[in-house]
C-alpha cells in the first residue's frame, strides 16, 4: 500500500510572513508523548518478561519431575501465538463457542484490533514488544552510522506487500478449515503444547534460526522497522484495522510554518508536512512527528476537527495528549483481560496430570500437517 495513496496533497504554508505572523503559535509547553511512550514500553516489556520467566519455571516443573506446589500457567504468554489466536477466531466465528484450548490468544488478538479500530496502529509503537525492539535497533544503527537506509519507492512498495502476502496465506489457510478440523488440531498434544514448543524455540535455537535472526536485526540496524514495515503478517492486521481509526494524525493548516521537520522525524517516511491528515496505513501513532513539531496544535494526534470558525473551536476537545492515548490503551487492554478472566475464557484448562504426561515429550510432538 502506498503511504499516502488514499490521501490528497496539499501545499505547504509559505515560511515568510506567516511564520512570523504564527511566533505567538510557538509551543510553550515541552512535548512529553515519547517520555510517555517509552514508559508504556518498558512497563509491556518488564510484563513479557515476567510472564516469560514463570512460563519457564512452570513447564521446568514438569520437565524435571518435581513434586510438590508449582507455579501456575500464565495465560498471557498466549499472546506470542498470533496464528492460535487467528484459529480460535474462525473457530469462535463458525462455532459459537469460545475454544477451551489457548483462549488467550483469541482474546488478546481482539484486543490489539481494537486498539487499531480505535488508535491507529498504536499497538505496534507503543505495546508490541518486538516493534519496541526494532525501533531501538534501527536507532542505535542511526547513532552508529550517522543515519539510516532508505529504500526507493519502486523497491519499497513490493516489499511491503510481503507482510499482506503472509497474511493473506494464514487467513486461507485458516478460513478453509472445518470447526471440526479446528478443534481436532488444537486438541491434539502439538496444539495443546504450542506455547510450550515456542518456548523451546526460543530455548534451543537451531543455527538456522540464529542466522536468520541475526540477518533481521542486521536490517532492522540499517533501515527503520524493518521487520514491522515488511514482514510482520501481524502489523498487517492492524493496518487493515486502522483504516477505520477516527483518531489521525492531522496538519493544521493556518499554524503550521512548514518547517518540515515532522516529516524528518517520522520513522516511516511519510510526507507529514504536505498532507492534512495522515490516513497511511503505515503510520503507527508513535506521536514521533508531534514531538518535533514547535508550533501549537500544528500537528495533533486527534479526532476530525469541528466545522467552527475559530482554531480554538475546531480543535477544542479534539486532540488526544499523550496521557489520554495511554489511558484509551490501558481500558481497551485490561478491560478486555478482566472480561475474559470473568467470562471464564482466558485460562487453558488442562490438568497438571495431563501435562506431566506431554510435557517432558514435547520435542517428540510433531505438526499434525507432518
Amino acid at each position: 500500500m502506498s503511504n499516502s495513496a488514499d490521501t490528497t496533497l496539499v501545499p505547504s504554508s509559505p515560511t515568510t510572513a506567516a511564520t512570523a505572523k504564527k511566533k505567538n503559535l510557538r509551543r510553550t509547553a515541552p512535548d512529553r508523548s515519547q517520555r510517555t511512550r517509552l514508559i508504556v514500553q518498558s512497563l509491556f516489556i518488564l510484563l513479557n518478561v515476567f510472564l516469560g520467566v514463570q512460563f519457564y519455571f512452570f513447564v521446568r516443573y514438569f520437565e524435571t519431575a518435581s513434586t510438590g506446589s508449582h507455579l501456575s500457567r500464565p495465560a498471557g504468554v498466549d499472546g506470542w501465538l498470533p496464528i492460535a489466536g487467528l484459529m480460535n477466531l474462525r473457530y469462535l466465528l463458525a462455532t459459537g463457542r469460545v475454544p477451551a484450548i489457548h483462549p488467550a490468544a483469541m482474546v488478546l488478538f481482539l484486543i490489539f484490533v481494537a486498539i487499531s479500530l480505535v488508535l491507529k496502529r498504536a499497538f505496534c509503537a507503543w505495546l508490541c514488544p518486538v516493534g519496541t525492539l526494532s525501533e531501538y535497533l534501527w536507532k542505535a544503527g542511526r547513532k552508529l552510522l550517522g543515519r539510516n537506509l532508505v529504500l526507493p519507492r519502486w523497491l519499497d512498495i513490493p516489499l511491503r506487500s510481503i507482510k499482506y502476502l503472509l497474511l493473506t496465506f494464514f487467513v486461507v489457510i485458516i478460513g478453509g478449515m472445518s470447526a471440526a478440523a479446528l478443534e481436532d488440531f488444537m486438541l491434539q498434544p502439538y496444539g495443546i503444547l504450542a506455547d510450550v514448543k515456542m518456548l523451546h524455540f526460543f530455548l534451543h535455537m537451531s543455527a538456522t534460526a540464529l542466522v536468520v535472526i541475526a540477518v533481521l536485526a542486521l536490517l532492522s540496524v540499517l533501515i527503520k522497522n524493518f521487520w514491522c514495515r515488511y514482514a510482520c503478517p501481524y502489523g498487517a492486521v492492524m493496518s487493515v484495522a486502522s483504516l477505520f481509526s477516527p483518531v489521525k494524525i492531522r496538519r493544521d493548516e493556518q499554524s503550521c510554518i512548514a518547517c518540515g521537520k515532522c516529516a524528518k522525524a517520522c520513522p516511516q517516511n511519510l510526507p507529514v508536512d504536505r498532507l492534512l491528515q495522515i490516513r497511511s496505513v503505515e503510520c503507527t501513532a508513535c506521536l514521533e512527528c508531534v514531538a518535533s513539531c514547535s508550533t501549537q496544535n500544528a500537528l495533533q494526534f486527534a479526532l476530525p476537527p469541528r466545522a467552527a470558525a475559530s482554531r480554538e473551536e475546531r480543535w477544542r476537545g479534539r486532540i488526544l495528549q499523550p496521557m489520554t492515548t495511554v489511558v484509551i490503551l490501558a481500558a481497551i487492554f485490561f478491560g478486555g483481560v478482566s472480561l475474559a478472566r470473568l467470562t471464564h475464557h482466558w485460562q487453558t484448562n488442562i490438568s497438571d496430570r495431563l501435562y506431566q504426561q506431554l510435557i517432558p515429550h514435547v520435542d517428540e510432538q510433531a505438526h499434525p500437517g507432518f
